[in-house]
């Protein structure tokens, strides 16, 4: 996604997790603050070297990742009921 400029990835930081701007910040440590009740203030409070277009960033890519994976669950879905296999819910794997 080109709106996600400061999300990278790189094999030799955090696994290749996505990182915010090569730093060892994961979006997923971010996000599941965020998730927790922290505001966005007391993230940049906790990590100074962060700016808020960073968080912001965290969360959109966390959005973009959920969209690509409903698609995923769907084809999943659909190719199952073709095969008349009984529904069931198909875990998410973060």
């Amino acid at each position: 996604m080109r709106d996600l400029d400061r999300i990278t990835q790189d094999p030799g930081v955090m696994g290749g997790k996505a990182c915010i701007r090569g730093m060892r910040v994961t979006a997923g440590t971010i996000v599941g603050q965020i998730g927790s009740g922290q505001a966005i203030e007391e993230i940049l409070a906790d990590y100074p070297w962060l700016e808020r277009e960073d968080i912001l960033q965290a969360l959109r890519y966390a959005a973009w990742r959920m969209e690509e994976r409903e698609v995923i669950n769907q084809s999943i879905s659909r190719f199952t009921h073709s095969l008349h296999v009984p529904h069931r819910a198909y875990p998410l794997h973060f």
